[in-house]
């Protein structure tokens, strides 16, 4: 997951994680840390990906999440 201090949906997404997944099974990365990254998503934090595959940018759901870890297939957010 991509986000920013600060950020209250990326806290959000976070708190959504860390009920569905245990400790080791996800990562937070700080969009600022990375210039590229910043390039890229700055606007669009929170930024979650499931196994690779882009999820969602700015918001996340519980529901969401459990679909997507539980294999279920999902649209594609619009590209930047």
């Amino acid at each position: 997951m991509l986000s920013r201090v600060g950020c209250h949906l990326c806290e959000q997404a976070e708190q959504v994680a860390e009920q569905l997944c245990g400790p080791d099974e996800w990562a937070r990365v700080d969009v600022d840390a990375e210039p590229a990254l910043a390039a890229r998503y700055t606007d669009h934090v929170p930024v979650v990906w499931v196994d690779g595959r882009l999820l969602t940018y700015w918001t996340l759901s519980e529901s969401q999440l459990r679909d997507a870890l539980a294999g279920h297939d999902w649209p594609a957010p619009p590209q930047l």
